[in-house]
Protein backbone atom coordinates (compact mmCIF):
# COMPACT_ATOMS: atom_id res chain seq x y z
CA UNK A 1 0.00 0.00 0.00
CA UNK A 2 1.50 3.73 -0.92
CA UNK A 3 0.00 6.27 0.45
CA UNK A 4 0.96 9.77 -1.36
CA UNK A 5 2.95 12.18 0.39
CA UNK A 6 1.08 15.04 -0.60
CA UNK A 7 -2.22 14.23 1.13
CA UNK A 8 -3.48 14.49 4.67
CA UNK A 9 -5.44 11.28 6.41
CA UNK A 10 -7.94 10.92 9.13
CA UNK A 11 -8.42 8.08 11.30
CA UNK A 12 -11.62 7.18 9.32
CA UNK A 13 -9.29 6.75 6.18
CA UNK A 14 -10.00 9.43 4.27
CA UNK A 15 -7.48 11.56 2.57
CA UNK A 16 -7.73 15.09 1.97
CA UNK A 17 -5.40 17.26 -1.03
CA UNK A 18 -3.77 20.40 0.08
CA UNK A 19 -6.30 23.26 -0.71
CA UNK A 20 -5.52 25.07 -3.73
CA UNK A 21 -5.60 29.10 -4.23
CA UNK A 22 -9.15 29.69 -3.59
CA UNK A 23 -8.89 26.83 -0.08
CA UNK A 24 -10.91 24.42 -2.00
CA UNK A 25 -9.23 20.61 -1.25
CA UNK A 26 -10.35 17.10 -2.32
CA UNK A 27 -11.53 14.59 -0.14
CA UNK A 28 -11.48 10.49 -1.28
CA UNK A 29 -10.89 7.35 0.63
CA UNK A 30 -7.62 5.46 1.30
CA UNK A 31 -6.67 2.34 -0.99
CA UNK A 32 -6.65 0.67 2.54
CA UNK A 33 -10.49 1.68 2.70
CA UNK A 34 -11.42 0.96 -0.73
CA UNK A 35 -9.52 -2.75 -0.37
CA UNK A 36 -11.30 -2.96 3.01
CA UNK A 37 -14.61 -2.56 1.60
CA UNK A 38 -14.43 -4.43 -1.38
CA UNK A 39 -16.16 -3.19 -4.81
CA UNK A 40 -17.94 -0.17 -3.91
CA UNK A 41 -21.51 -0.35 -5.98
CA UNK A 42 -23.39 2.72 -4.45
CA UNK A 43 -21.69 6.30 -3.35
CA UNK A 44 -24.09 8.31 -1.90
CA UNK A 45 -22.03 11.67 -1.31
CA UNK A 46 -22.90 15.10 0.32
CA UNK A 47 -24.78 17.46 -1.96
CA UNK A 48 -22.98 20.50 -3.65
CA UNK A 49 -23.63 23.60 -1.31
CA UNK A 50 -23.73 21.62 1.74
CA UNK A 51 -21.55 22.11 5.18
CA UNK A 52 -19.49 19.24 6.40
CA UNK A 53 -18.49 18.81 9.94
CA UNK A 54 -14.57 17.60 10.35
CA UNK A 55 -15.40 14.01 12.09
CA UNK A 56 -18.84 13.99 11.12
CA UNK A 57 -20.50 11.66 8.50
CA UNK A 58 -22.03 13.13 5.20
CA UNK A 59 -21.92 10.46 3.47
CA UNK A 60 -22.06 6.42 2.29
CA UNK A 61 -20.24 4.04 0.57
CA UNK A 62 -21.50 0.70 -0.57
CA UNK A 63 -20.35 -2.32 -1.52
CA UNK A 64 -20.57 -5.88 -2.29
CA UNK A 65 -19.45 -6.32 1.90
CA UNK A 66 -21.30 -3.61 3.77
CA UNK A 67 -22.33 0.09 4.10
CA UNK A 68 -19.65 2.18 5.36
CA UNK A 69 -19.83 6.17 6.70
CA UNK A 70 -18.21 8.62 4.82
CA UNK A 71 -16.42 10.96 7.41
CA UNK A 72 -15.65 14.80 6.53
CA UNK A 73 -11.68 15.21 7.13
CA UNK A 74 -12.18 18.68 7.87
CA UNK A 75 -14.76 21.04 7.83
CA UNK A 76 -16.21 23.93 5.00
CA UNK A 77 -18.73 23.74 2.26
CA UNK A 78 -19.08 20.98 -0.98
CA UNK A 79 -18.01 22.82 -4.30
CA UNK A 80 -18.17 20.18 -6.25
CA UNK A 81 -18.96 16.19 -5.81
CA UNK A 82 -17.55 14.10 -8.81
CA UNK A 83 -20.12 12.76 -10.92
CA UNK A 84 -18.04 9.79 -12.60
CA UNK A 85 -17.94 8.16 -8.99
CA UNK A 86 -21.88 8.36 -9.07
CA UNK A 87 -21.67 7.00 -12.53
CA UNK A 88 -19.10 4.26 -11.58
CA UNK A 89 -18.12 3.72 -8.34
CA UNK A 90 -15.83 0.60 -9.06
CA UNK A 91 -13.33 3.92 -9.40
CA UNK A 92 -13.17 4.18 -5.46
CA UNK A 93 -11.35 1.09 -5.66
CA UNK A 94 -9.51 0.95 -9.42
CA UNK A 95 -8.18 4.73 -8.27
CA UNK A 96 -8.73 5.87 -4.81
CA UNK A 97 -6.36 8.35 -4.72
CA UNK A 98 -6.80 9.46 -8.64
CA UNK A 99 -10.42 9.57 -10.74
CA UNK A 100 -11.91 7.99 -7.43
CA UNK A 101 -11.84 11.13 -5.59
CA UNK A 102 -15.40 11.90 -3.75
CA UNK A 103 -16.09 15.76 -3.35
CA UNK A 104 -14.00 18.87 -2.98
CA UNK A 105 -14.60 21.50 0.17
CA UNK A 106 -13.90 24.62 0.88
CA UNK A 107 -11.84 24.26 3.70
CA UNK A 108 -13.07 26.78 6.58
CA UNK A 109 -11.03 24.85 9.74
CA UNK A 110 -8.96 21.65 9.57
CA UNK A 111 -8.16 19.68 12.24
CA UNK A 112 -5.12 19.51 14.10
CA UNK A 113 -5.21 15.28 14.18
CA UNK A 114 -4.75 14.56 10.58
CA UNK A 115 -1.92 12.50 9.76
CA UNK A 116 0.96 12.79 7.42
CA UNK A 117 1.58 9.68 4.83
CA UNK A 118 3.83 7.96 7.26
CA UNK A 119 1.74 8.51 10.12
CA UNK A 120 -0.96 7.28 8.08
CA UNK A 121 0.86 3.86 7.20
CA UNK A 122 1.71 2.97 10.93
CA UNK A 123 -1.74 3.76 11.92
CA UNK A 124 -2.90 1.06 9.49
CA UNK A 125 0.20 -1.44 10.70
CA UNK A 126 -1.85 -1.22 14.73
Amino acid sequence: MSNPEELLYSKEHEWLSPADAGGVATVGITEFAANALGDVVFAQLPDVGSAVTAGESCGELESTKSVSDLYAPVSGEVTEVNGAVADDPSLVNSAPFGDGWLFRVRVADTPEDLLTAAEYTAFCET
